[in-house]
């Protein structure tokens, strides 16, 4: 099997997933722009050859390179990168090379936000008012009807980039002065709290395994404000969350692949579909997979390329939480403090790369407990401002 990876080296811990995919007998391809030098030792080891092209962003060069790893090695039967920003060029070159996955006419319903919202409608989920707005009169006709405070953000985009919270005129009227040429669409707020379903379909489109993530409070306002964050894997998955998570997956038709859906959680138990990813959640989740469960889930993956199987037992033997801090915060407790405090816990931690800084801060910190208060109370430790 010949496996073009894109960008392998972005986020960081990607590497694995070359390392994995080798040991399970994949001939590792790889296209990026950074130099071969600057690889990390695993990585080079995993890939059978490296094309470097000078931009990644034109698509005639990435055409290029899946055309000469055609011709030295045969056809190509995958072609990923399991990161959003790639997720139409990873389609575009599999429409053109005819490789297995999602292609360019597949992916319209999972990269507008305005498109997300029919699927989940069609599949029976609540969802947020919301509406494609060009104009500011477009949006004073939407907010009569909704009432203020509106969210608008960007109807085909990545995270919580550009994404504001509208509270009045005064603050409409800055965003269309200033808002980039870019279709927004405007959506009544929600006030609920963040649930994530997260997971891996195998090659049948059948859930092989899933997970969950509660938010203290939104990356919109993480971002935006500035705001250190923290969120949590818990051991139980909510059933709720668990079956409108099934629902998605049903309605978008994933095989093969990595999901990551938001949805919020009302008071009054609604459950609200917010946004599909179809690639891993972003930052260290993938690795607090691993600690949550006591399981390689870069291996498992592999697996269901190579062979479509899931082996590993889903134990969910911890509660694992992740803490961003941002260096611009007078934290009471150091991280130093925090180690020797609750060193038994803290399983991971580190400096974060400056471009998901703003998302999940610049310093992480990973920590496992059987008890969930437990967790909770070092994150209050670790979280306490000066």
């Amino acid at each position: 099997m010949n496996f073009v990876f894109l960008s392998p080296y972005f986020p960081n811990n990607y590497y694995n997933f070359c390392v994995e995919l080798k040991k399970a007998g994949v001939n590792v391809l790889a296209i990026g722009d950074k130099s071969y030098e600057d690889l990390r030792s695993e990585l080079k080891d995993s890939l059978t050859e490296y094309y470097r092209v000078d931009n990644m962003e034109d698509y005639s060069q990435m055409q290029k390179a899946c055309g000469y790893f055609t011709y030295k090695y045969g056809k190509i039967d995958r072609i990923e990168s399991n990161n959003e920003y790639w997720l139409e060029t990873d389609a575009r070159l599999r429409k053109d090379f005819n490789v297995k996955g999602l292609k360019i006419d597949d992916i319209e319903a999972m990269k507008y936000k305005s498109k997300m919202k029919e699927v989940f409608n069609q599949a029976g989920l609540n969802t947020a008012r919301g509406k494609v707005v060009d104009q500011l009169e477009e949006a004073e006709s939407f907010i009569e009807e909704v009432g203020y405070p509106v969210v608008v953000k960007p109807d085909n985009g990545v995270g919580a980039a550009d994404t504001y919270k509208i509270n009045n005129y005064e603050e409409l009227v800055n965003f269309f002065e200033n808002k980039l040429d870019l279709d927004y669409i405007m959506e009544e707020y929600i006030d609920g709290r963040i649930y994530t379903f997260d997971g891996l379909t195998d090659q049948n489109g059948k859930i092989v395994f899933s997970s969950s993530m509660v938010f203290n409070d939104g990356i919109m306002e993480t971002v935006n404000n500035g705001l250190d964050m923290f969120y949590y894997i818990p051991r139980e998955l909510p059933a709720d969350i668990v079956e409108a998570g099934r629902k998605t997956v049903e309605a978008f038709g994933l095989k093969e692949r990595f999901f990551h859906f938001e949805y919020f959680k009302m008071d009054d138990g609604r459950i609200v579909a917010l946004e599909v990813n179809v690639r891993p959640p972003g930052g260290l989740t993938l690795d607090m997979f691993n600690y949550a469960n006591d399981i390689d889930v870069y291996r498992e993956y592999a697996r269901v390329v190579q062979h479509n199987v899931f082996e590993a037992d889903i134990s969910r033997k911890y509660n694992c939480f992740y803490i961003g801090r941002k260096n611009f915060i007078n934290y009471k407790h150091s991280v130093n403090d925090v180690i020797n405090n609750y060193g038994e816990y803290v399983i991971r931690h580190e400096e974060i790369s400056p471009i998901l800084a703003p998302a999940i801060g610049d310093y992480g910190i990973i920590l496992r407990t059987e008890n969930l208060e437990k967790g909770k109370e070092i994150v209050e430790y670790a979280m306490k401002h000066v």
